[in-house]
């Protein structure tokens, strides 16, 4: 069955033990400070233009159609046969068992698997979340059964078993219980403070986009109170046009993609899969995952090459680098050059001089003997949808492009960023970060449309056949000319485009969640001695009865780690207004009057030192860049066995 479809709904023992209780995580780090989306200086351009068209003209949608006839007729047959060998859909049962190993659950069809670890990798999801675990199971149990294979043990013998039942602290029920309370208080909360009906006030709709809850249990809340119907008969009329999306600010700061290690962000694309099916199975979206098998690498260097290949050599060339070189030059001369050219994207380049082009950028652009000077912005565009077009598979990925397609059918705004938000959490890091890119300058696009022409609408309507239409993957959209078809392709497009700076966040139930996990995980070894787990419970049990850490001002202890300039430690008393900004200028302060340091010298006399930021690490954490709006006190509090180190920003991170 496909993976993102939701069978019938029946007795699901499997969330109502661990799991069962586990609502939605409601953090009590958040304060109703909150700001609007997308807030960026070359958003609130695009807000004065006129690019605010509730509706595609006719000129977007033939636009659209254009492009994606050029695209089919740039196909050979030979490629379309290709395509069809290359990728298939997976058999019955293999999606689901691909599904668990993508989810790192695994071992629950594992033979051998310890019940320790599978109560670990359970203990954090919601009720929502087990529940799509428990049907991902039944269905690949009911597969292995039509094979004649042997089943897996069933999930309710391993909560059934005593190492489950002993496997959470007794201080978790309590825990539970306020999260569930908190669940319930969020159900209850006015709609009005979810969604504002412009029908109803007359003023531009906003949308408060909650993420310390769980995405699939606040749309099981909306779906409860009727405001997400499932057959879409009662749907509120959407407009077309892009409201405020307000964001509440949390005290623990904004948690972005690269401020993660690398192990942290593995289980929160492990977290956000199992959430993301969670919601398709709520929004009744049936997704059919695609996987691609291993093709010959052409002997081009640029076009046609798999983008994590090509940035794994480009690192050689440059360490610091997270998309294709090439990549890097074609978006800096389409900013300069080619973003006040009327129609760029749109009109269409020669072909003879775009094909010499792509021959000459084969040759020459690693050695240095490629012009940019001469290169036409319109030729120029053109390469930049050839490039994307022509990687092996989609920049959207095989496994998750029908996902982003199908997000155009989720009928609420709310629903749909949910389902962005985590499916950029799942791309692959070539990937995100060149689709990061790729958005970046076509936001500078639309905010430069009083010269160029190009609305967000347009830049829409010409972008999206290019990433949602490839040969690996078959679509709908060429099913037919059809308006709706072109206008929710599109519409999706515009939410990349309109949102990014918010998708590309970690959601603070993820964090949440990948915190528990982490705790868990230390805490597996106390389940193999009674003795030893009796002592950490008490130890656990006396370190609550300590004074409530608030009542006092900690004082702790801070890391330097600045390469050459600076080692060391300095001292930081907590208050409840201490934020990461603060401690970082205290920094600066001690650093401009040190002795040792070795800053460079500037034009004026003052030095300069290459910047720094706050690392959390250990603890409930792998490594966490912190936010400068962080609060330390909550932080202290949330985590009090991490470090806190101060060192130098990774290179690539600079920037972004």
């Amino acid at each position: 069955m496909p993976w993102g479809k939701s069978p019938s709904r029946g007795r699901l023992p499997f969330a109502g033990k661990a799991a069962g209780h586990a609502k939605a995580r409601v953090s009590g780090h958040t304060e109703m400070n909150v700001e609007p989306w997308a807030s960026s200086g070359d958003q609130a351009a695009a807000d004065r233009t006129p690019s605010s068209q509730e509706r595609p003209d006719k000129l977007c949608l033939d636009s659209f159609w254009s492009e994606v006839e050029n695209i089919q007729q740039g196909r050979t047959d030979s490629d379309q046969d290709s395509a069809r060998r290359d990728s298939k859909q997976s058999e019955e049962g293999e999606q689901e068992e691909q599904w668990l190993q993508d989810a790192g659950l695994s071992t629950l069809i594992r033979e051998g698997g310890e019940d320790v670890d599978k109560v670990v990798l359970l203990s954090t999801l919601t009720r929502t979340q087990a529940a799509a675990v428990q049907r991902r199971l039944d269905s690949y149990t009911c597969s292995l059964r039509k094979r004649n294979k042997p089943a897996p043990r069933d999930v309710r013998d391993i909560f059934a078993s005593p190492v489950a039942q002993t496997a959470l602290p007794e201080s978790r029920i309590s825990e539970e219980q306020a999260q569930q309370d908190g669940m319930e208080g969020t159900g209850k909360t006015p709609l009005a403070a979810i969604s504002v009906d412009p029908q109803q006030t007359g003023t531009p709709r906003e949308e408060i986009f909650n993420t310390d809850v769980a995405y699939c249990e606040q749309a099981a809340i909306l779906l409860k109170q009727a405001r997400l119907p499932q057959n879409g008969s009662c749907r509120r009329r959407d407009d077309g046009t892009l409201p405020k999306v307000i964001s509440p600010q949390c005290r623990l700061g904004v948690t972005r993609i690269q401020d993660l290690s690398q192990q942290d962000m593995k289980k929160v694309r492990q977290l956000a899969l199992i959430d993301m099916t969670a919601l398709c199975d709520l929004l009744e979206l049936e997704v059919k995952r695609h996987k691609t098998c291993k093709r010959k690498i052409p002997e081009s260097c640029l076009f046609g090459v798999p983008l994590a290949l090509l940035v794994e050599n480009d690192q050689k060339i440059k360490a610091s680098t997270t998309i294709p070189l090439f990549l890097q030059a074609l978006l800096s001369f389409l900013e300069k050059k080619g973003v006040d050219s009327e129609g760029i994207l749109r009109v269409p380049g020669s072909q003879i001089r775009i094909k010499l082009l792509q021959q000459k950028l084969e040759t020459t652009f690693y050695t240095g003997g490629f012009s940019w000077d001469e290169v036409s912005p319109n030729d120029a565009a053109a390469l930049l949808k050839k490039f994307i077009r022509e990687l092996p598979s989609p920049l959207l990925t095989a496994e998750h492009l029908n996902t982003f397609s199908a997000v155009r059918d989720v009928p609420e705004l709310k629903q749909k960023l949910h389902m962005l938000n985590l499916l950029i959490l799942l791309l692959p890091e070539p990937n995100r970060n060149t689709l990061k890119a790729l958005l970046e300058f076509l936001s500078k696009v639309v905010s430069r449309e009083r010269r160029n022409r190009m609305n967000l609408w347009a830049v829409s309507t010409i972008m999206a056949p290019n990433l949602f239409l490839h040969k690996a993957v078959p679509s709908r959209l060429t099913e037919g000319v059809e308006k709706g078809q072109a206008e929710r392709a599109a519409d999706v497009m515009r939410l990349l485009i309109r949102y990014q700076d918010l998708l590309w966040r970690i959601p603070n139930f993820l964090m949440s969640q990948v915190r528990k996990l982490n705790e868990n995980s230390s805490r597996r070894y106390q389940f193999y001695d009674k003795r030893i787990k009796n002592l950490l419970r008490k130890i656990h049990t006396d370190s609550r009865d300590k004074p409530d850490k608030n009542s006092s001002e900690p004082c702790r202890t801070v890391k330097i780690q600045v390469g050459d300039i600076l080692s060391g430690s300095m001292e930081v008393h907590l208050n409840v207004n201490c934020r990461a900004s603060d401690l970082l200028a205290q920094f600066h302060q001690d650093l401009c009057r040190s002795d040792n340091s070795k800053g460079q010298l500037r034009r004026n006399g003052s030095s300069s030192y290459p910047e720094c930021a706050i690392y959390e690490v250990g603890g409930n954490i792998g490594e966490h860049c912190l936010d400068p709006d962080a609060h330390l006190l909550d932080l202290y509090n949330s985590n009090p066995g991490g470090e806190w180190v101060i060192r130098l920003k990774p290179a690539a991170s600079r920037g972004l």
